[in-house]
């Protein structure tokens, strides 16, 4: 560890405890403690330091998992390892892991776990407008109207309009979208607004990751090229932000 020590909060995100922003608010909270004391937003970490997180020892992880799984239908994305349908447990990988975003229990396809709680807050920050693309397959025939409807944003049940998202035709009941943004059950609510229930959603892929052929119930880790790729589109999106605030 650094001979300066890290910051409390950049330690847990690389524990994969939570998010920065997330860990700050476990501090805030009262979940945290440095060498047995209340820990205090701002503290710093060095080597010989001990981190409990509810009683719990929490050890900095330097060496960056990130994996793509192909989630069946009928897992759930819970950060609960406890809970048999969980991704989680379903993959029981060796290391302490979490998923980045979420697919609903009906829905199948791509997930990314990490370790790195930053990288997952990168990923899922809805501001960056990082893409995600799904095949939806529908009840019936796709129409004109709806897939400019679609496309220009949809009305949802509680009054958010989405944005603009690219919508194609493969076939006559399937879609293939892809979205900018990651509101709950988007896509299902999107398609009931406009008169249609989805009866497939598989997610394809993720920024730079795609599916393929891997198939579903089994995970791989990210190639060095899929990493690389990935880690510099985050830091431009990083740098972009600072330089538009």
């Amino acid at each position: 560890m650094e001979e300066e020590g890290i910051r409390l909060n950049k330690y847990l995100a690389e524990s994969g405890i939570a998010s920065r922003r997330s860990a700050d608010r476990l501090v805030e909270d009262g979940h945290v403690t440095l060498n047995g004391k209340a820990a205090r937003l701002g503290d710093r970490v060095f080597s010989t330091d001990e981190v409990r997180v509810d009683g719990q020892i929490v050890r900095r992880d330097t060496d960056t998992v990130i994996l793509v799984f192909n989630k069946p239908r009928g897992l759930v994305c819970t950060a609960d390892s406890g809970e048999d349908d969980s991704v989680i447990s379903f993959i029981n990988y060796p290391r302490r892991i979490f998923t980045v975003g979420r697919l609903d229990k009906d829905s199948e396809g791509l997930i990314l776990l990490t370790n790195d709680g930053d990288l997952a807050n990168k990923i899922m920050r809805s501001r960056y407008g990082h893409e995600k693309e799904y095949v939806v397959v529908v009840d019936h025939e796709v129409t004109g109207d709806f897939v400019k409807a679609m496309t220009s944003g949809v009305k949802l049940d509680d009054g958010v309009v989405t944005r603009r998202c690219q919508v194609t035709v493969d076939d006559p009941r399937t879609l293939r979208i892809v979205l900018k943004q990651g509101l709950n059950r988007q896509i299902r609510r999107m398609c009931e607004q406009c008169g249609y229930k989805v009866s497939q959603l598989i997610r394809v892929r993720v920024m730079n990751i795609k599916l393929g052929d891997l198939k579903p119930g089994k995970y791989r880790d990210i190639s060095r090229y899929e990493r690389e790729e990935l880690l510099s589109t985050l830091q431009a999106s990083v740098m972009a932000d600072k330089d538009s605030n």
